[in-house]
């Protein structure tokens, strides 16, 4: 047996796994040595570095980073909260802001609240059990407990993808009654007078909920004194199975419509889809709009009229407020509208 293999072996205790003192005999230097080239990598000379790390996968040593979470009272963690895991919508906004958090050696607790406020109470106190650094939450509609729960535990938080006047924190998103409301003015600009809103508004969906009150309230602005045509469902799922549905649903319940405004890209790509199948022209019968703006949507045939979000960006922009944050620098301004873009496209 080697005198490396002796070292380990009477440095291991029975039951333990391998220890900082194991990479510290492996690489030649003190065990303090170690540490500082685990906490703080810069005050280490390169060779030094070199060695450790070659110790460390030689050894296969998993540093406990809870020791050194409860010495420096830092997680290194940051929490995230979103609506739901089954669609792809957020996917771009978390990995950006997961880009930008991972370059300065955060890790992220992802939690899922399935757009149920009782959930996102259960989640929050969870991931706050953990200890993070900061929160990220998408939406910026909860209850008044998880409110108390996230303003108590005393550190910096970001809300995405809504727009509200009084954020916890910080905040960084868009207005979706203003994107919505400004795609119907583009209907009507093109001649449409009979236009439809149609979604499926899940329980606690606040955004949906926005795009359609959003909607409503430009119908009163465009044509006064008109009931707004407006067709929901609140128990389908958001497929694209879903969106022929609605379109069903809408035009039976609106046969003069001369546009539908969908709540979401998946859901107008079903409808867009369906109204090939059942012979329906768009746009010269009916203009189709979605919103979201995927990929999908402008390699579909006619391609899809929608609205762009800057999810790319309002992941980066949570990211750097987070960090700004965590750092105990004052974030200016705390409330930041990225805005949004109409992609009128041949559908509509």
């Amino acid at each position: 047996m080697t005198g490396e293999k002796q070292t380990l072996k009477r440095g291991r205790r029975k039951g333990a796994g391998v220890t900082m003192a194991d990479v510290a005999a492996a690489a030649g230097v003190s065990m303090q040595t170690v540490s500082r080239a685990l906490r703080f990598p810069d005050t280490v000379t390169p060779e030094n570095r070199k060695l450790i790390d070659e110790a460390i996968r030689k050894t296969h040593y998993v540093h406990n980073l809870a020791a050194s979470h409860l010495a420096s009272h830092k997680s290194n963690t940051v929490a995230a909260v979103i609506p739901t895991l089954s669609a792809s919508v957020f996917a771009e906004t978390m990995q950006h802001f997961s880009d930008v958090l991972h370059q300065e050696g955060y890790q992220i607790f992802l939690g899922n609240t399935d757009y149920r406020q009782d959930r996102e109470e259960e989640v929050i106190r969870s991931l706050l059990g953990r200890r993070p650094d900061g929160v990220f939450l998408i939406g910026a509609h909860h209850t008044r407990t998880s409110i108390t729960l996230l303003k108590r535990a005393g550190i910096p938080v970001v809300e995405g993808w809504d727009m509200i006047d009084k954020p916890i924190d910080r905040l960084v998103g868009f207005s979706n009654s203003a994107a919505i409301a400004e795609m119907a003015r583009h209907l009507a600009r093109s001649g449409r007078t009979n236009i439809v809103f149609a979604g499926v508004l899940r329980k606690g969906d606040s955004r949906a909920a926005e795009r359609r009150d959003g909607f409503a309230a430009a119908m009163e602005e465009l044509f006064p004194g008109k009931t707004p045509r407006i067709a929901i469902s609140r128990d389908l799922p958001l497929t694209m199975a879903s969106g022929a549905d609605m379109l069903r649903k809408a035009l039976a319940r609106y046969p003069e419509a001369d546009a539908v405004m969908f709540s979401s890209d998946i859901i107008a790509s079903g409808a867009l889809q369906e109204s090939i199948r059942i012979g329906l022209k768009v746009p010269e019968r009916l203009a189709i709009t979605g919103f979201g703006d995927f990929e999908l949507a402008r390699h579909l045939i006619p391609s899809l009229t929608t609205v762009a979000v800057p999810s790319a960006e309002i992941g980066r922009e949570a990211g750097r407020l987070l960090l700004e944050g965590m750092r105990g620098i004052k974030s200016e301004p705390t409330l930041i509208d990225m805005g949004f873009k109409l992609m009128i496209r041949d559908s509509g």
